[in-house]
């Protein structure tokens, strides 16, 4: 038959009346009803790839049959002669297209799935577009579901504690609020009055039973109670267990004890120490910090200056900077800088990246960013990811002295702590001086313990003295 019509459209024949004549020689002369293909308006019949589509309001229809009376557009050209008929279909949520669903995002190349860790609507509740709904705990971050659509949240089709992947849908969004049956507080029902008893049962129920004459009987003398048993001295007095509560670890809690159990494991840690006299870097902070926020927007800390001395002792041992990979060490040449963060739901360590090529201003605005997301729960995969040393700030906690864990796949981590005024002899005489003790824990197995002081020496050095980084000396 399409052999026919290409023939007859190249003679310049019309298409569609082509194909109709071609499809009425096909049905049977008997046929008195024109049979028709009809579909509603979830299906749409493409006549080949570049064809338009023939269409009327509610029904959609083959050429050369009728099934309504209603005017239909005719086809007036094929882009496309040879393109054979396909008919698609694509499915709505509901008859008017009214429901959508909310899905969970892509999490990131390194998550595959992840816990839903709570609701954040309830069915019936009105929600904007991208208005979270819902949040998705991973290993690394929590993740929001937002919703696609202005509407409201008719139902959830998973329940916390769900492991989900990408994709997956966990709730149905109504954009008109048809359907959605709204919670509300159960009332009592009264019960049904029982019937009220006959006036003969009334008689019967107030007339006394007689007591019997049968004496009562005897008691028996009870024997005394054992006394308790006492406990053995071998045996503990627990605490019984309704004072105990079980709670179910959260995915970053797990990731976090695993990666430090494994740095335990796998590197050869050995901590060495040192103290530096914050005088001189806090008497700079105190003598510029107003004209530093006035100029850059943000208050100048004591981070930027460990940074800034980090950087330079890494620049000076780049041991410190590497990490073994197999039986190769691998030298980075650039430096990125891990802050770690604590966070009501637990330790994330955000990255600085080249900071070597920031200077203090850079550094405060880049620690105040990500010290937001971090508290937020905005955080990104991409910004937690790397990292080539590690500094942590356990002073701010009132911590004096502590050994830091690595962070892998690094080799070191600095660990920093309280400043506390404590005597110290300068120029022969006993002073008071603002001091903190400092912390470096290596991979002993890369990093020996001449290159790690020297490490901390220059620390030292920078903090005492910024003026260092100025000459470079």
């Amino acid at each position: 038959m399409w052999a026919i019509v290409r023939r007859k459209v190249a003679s310049g024949s019309s298409a569609a009346s082509v194909l109709g004549q071609s499809l009425s020689k096909i049905r049977p002369a008997a046929a008195s009803v024109p049979r028709g293909y009809t579909t509603t308006a979830k299906e749409a019949l493409l006549l080949g790839g570049g064809s338009k589509i023939i269409r009327n309001v509610g029904h959609y229809k083959y050429l050369g049959s009728l099934v309504s009376s209603k005017p239909v557009r005719e086809v007036t050209s094929f882009l496309q002669i040879d393109s054979p008929i396909q008919v698609q279909h694509r499915p709505f949520s509901s008859d008017k297209g009214d429901l959508v669903d909310a899905v969970v995002p892509f999490m990131g190349e390194s998550i595959s799935d992840g816990t839903l860790a709570k609701f954040l609507k309830k069915p019936g509740d009105h929600v904007e577009v991208d208005e979270p709904i819902a949040q998705i705990e991973t290993d690394k971050v929590t993740i929001d579901v937002a919703s696609p659509e202005a509407g409201v949240v008719q139902k959830f089709v998973a329940k916390e504690g769900d492991v989900v992947e990408p994709g997956t849908k966990i709730a149905v969004i109504s954009k008109s609020g048809e359907g959605v049956t709204h919670v509300a507080p159960s009332e009592k029902t009264p019960s049904k009055a029982s019937p009220e008893p006959s006036p003969t049962e009334k008689e019967a129920v107030d007339k006394p039973k007689p007591k019997s004459e049968t004496p009562p009987p005897k008691e028996k003398p009870k024997a005394p109670a054992p006394p308790p048993p006492r406990p053995s001295a071998t045996e503990p007095v627990l605490p019984p267990k309704e004072r105990e509560r079980r709670v179910p670890m959260t995915r970053l809690r797990k990731r976090v004890a695993t990666r430090l159990k494994d740095s335990q494991n796998t590197f050869a840690m050995l901590t060495t120490f040192n103290e530096v006299d914050m005088t001189n870097l806090m008497k700079l902070r105190s003598d510029y910090k107003d004209a530093f926020l006035e100029k850059h927007g943000v208050k100048l800390g004591l981070m930027s200056g460990f940074i800034k001395a980090a950087v330079s002792g890494l620049q000076n041992q780049p041991i410190i900077n590497a990490v073994i990979d197999g039986d190769d060490i691998i030298y980075r040449d650039y430096i990125d800088i891990s802050i770690a963060v604590g966070t009501p739901k637990g330790l994330v360590v955000p990255v600085i990246r080249n900071a070597d090529g920031m200077n203090f201003a850079d550094i405060e605005k880049a620690i105040n960013t990500l010290a937001r997301k971090a508290n937020d729960g905005t955080i990104s995969i991409d910004e937690m990811a790397g990292g080539s040393f590690t500094i942590s700030n356990g002073g701010v906690y009132g911590s004096l002295l502590s050994t830091p864990i690595i962070n892998p796949p690094q080799s070191a981590i600095l660990g920093m702590h309280s400043i506390v005024n404590r005597p110290m002899v300068v120029g022969g005489n006993v002073v008071s001086r603002p001091m903190m003790y400092i912390a470096l824990t290596y991979d002993h197995r890369l990093i020996d313990g001449r290159e790690a002081v020297f490490f901390l020496r220059r620390i030292k050095d920078v903090v005492e003295d910024p003026r260092r980084l100025l000459l470079d000396i």
